[in-house]
């Protein structure tokens, strides 16, 4: 499938609501457990959902498409969440995750993007150059990924009461 912002908005919009409904008011056993360590919780992902919001994707389509001579990026901090989020609740991290996003569609949104600017480069810390449309694609993969570990989290807690049925049940063998 190509890129386009409209595909993409298509997720970036429902992600905030897929997590919510899956999440808000579900036992902590739920979302405090990970897959053993330097793993994340879902209250981690969530977490750094939140940070990629106000660090990653619009700051850096902002740098992209600046007239400034420098287009390097700011390094991602992967890891911030532990830190910001410390005394949130969980439907704290939800109700944020969601207000920023809708932020951030609105802005992206009024950037009137076009296939020019798509194609419009930023220089990475680890990868170099890459254009606008390899970067919001990245933003619509990274939402699926996430949504993607945080089953996987949560099946796994799971992962010693299916008993024989493991054996089925890919989510529980990555």
């Amino acid at each position: 499938m190509d890129f386009t912002i409209k595909k993409s908005i298509e997720i970036l919009e429902r992600t905030p609501d897929v997590l919510d409904t899956m999440l808000r008011n579900i036992s902590v056993d739920w979302t405090k457990n990970n897959e053993g360590e330097d793993t994340w919780s879902v209250y981690d992902i969530i977490g750094h959902l939140i940070h990629g919001e106000k660090t990653d994707w619009i700051p850096r389509t902002e740098i992209i498409l600046s007239d400034k001579p420098d287009k390097t990026f700011v390094p991602f901090d992967r890891f911030a969440q532990f830190k910001e989020s410390q005394g949130k609740s969980l439907k704290q991290l939800l109700t944020e995750f969601k207000r920023l996003r809708k932020k951030n569609i609105r802005l992206l949104l009024s950037k009137k993007i076009t296939d020019k600017n798509l194609e419009e480069k930023g220089i990475h810390p680890a990868f170099g150059e890459v254009t606008l449309s390899q970067l919001l694609s990245t933003w619509v993969v990274h939402d699926l990924n996430h949504i993607a570990q945080i089953s996987r989290v949560m099946a796994k807690q799971y992962k010693a009461e299916v008993g024989p049925w493991v054996e089925y049940l890919k989510i529980l063998r990555q």
